[in-house]
């Protein structure tokens, strides 16, 4: 584990891009990491995340490249991810990527925090309990959260984090916030072994519930986990919904991400 103490952030997305990107392990059960030119992709069956996260090109082997890619997820019969970063290069790498059958989606930032600098003590509001998600009636009332958070049928998201905890459970942690026995939040942390970072997903909360409070308390609560397993940085790629939350608690914009999806 790289333990550097970083002066700017430069130098600290050098070391973001090393870790979590050009050296990055598997995310899930199923998963392979590979390299294959100057990409690294994942790929793998079913629920597992397939696509590119990170990449070494230039304007000469750029579209050759691309097109290598998306001829492999192809064969593969798999929808695959570009996950294009604001300092990838070259420069115009996003439109390659569209002149290739990729499609953009909404840009999110890529915000890190310190884990000692995050405050840890934040309760959720009154009559809102927290409850660790261990099993699949907890993953249940996760994925109805997911669903009307999200606009999604929650069906990928069951799978990947059941076959998660079933298989690899020291990788992830997740919580569910109930209002009685309804859940009306949820979100989940996973970990990554070697690695200074622990990075956050999903953070949704039904649109009654905004503004309550809850999200402040699910990220002191994650905090509180990856300080006691020693995790320095927490990163999260936030929606412009929840950046200004983020920022006001102590996270710092790194960089901008913009998925590219091919589909099959």
């Amino acid at each position: 584990m790289d333990t550097t103490t970083f002066g700017t952030d430069d130098e600290l997305l050098a070391v973001f891009d090393r870790q979590m990107r050009e050296n990055a392990l598997p995310d899930g059960p199923g998963a392979i990491v590979e390299r294959s030119g100057d990409v690294v992709r994942q790929v793998g069956p079913g629920q597992v995340w397939n696509g590119i996260i990170w990449s070494d090109l230039t304007a000469a082997n750029a579209d050759a490249e691309i097109a290598a890619q998306a001829r492999h997820f192809a064969s593969l019969g798999n929808e695959c991810e570009w996950k294009l970063y604001a300092h990838d290069c070259p420069a115009d790498l996003g439109r390659r990527l569209l002149a290739a059958g990729f499609e953009a989606e909404p840009e999110e930032t890529v915000m890190v925090a310190r884990v000692a600098d995050l405050p840890l003590d934040v309760e959720p509001a009154d009559g809102i309990t927290l409850r660790p998600v261990t099993d699949a009636a907890g993953v249940d009332l996760m994925a109805c959260v997911h669903e009307r958070a999200f606009g999604d049928d929650g069906v990928r998201f069951r799978a990947r984090l059941l076959a998660q905890f079933a298989e690899a459970p020291e990788t992830v942690t997740a919580v569910v916030a109930l209002a009685g026995d309804v859940p009306v939040s949820a979100a989940r942390m996973d970990f990554h072994p070697g690695t200074e970072f622990a990075s956050l997903w999903g953070g949704g909360t039904l649109p009654e519930w905004r503004g309550k409070g809850i999200y402040r308390a699910l990220i002191a609560y994650r905090t509180r986990i990856a300080a006691e397993r020693g995790y320095r940085y927490l990163q999260v790629d936030a929606s412009d919904q929840s950046r200004p939350i983020l920022q006001r608690l102590g996270f710092t914009p790194l960089t901008v991400t913009t998925p590219y999806i091919r589909r099959p």
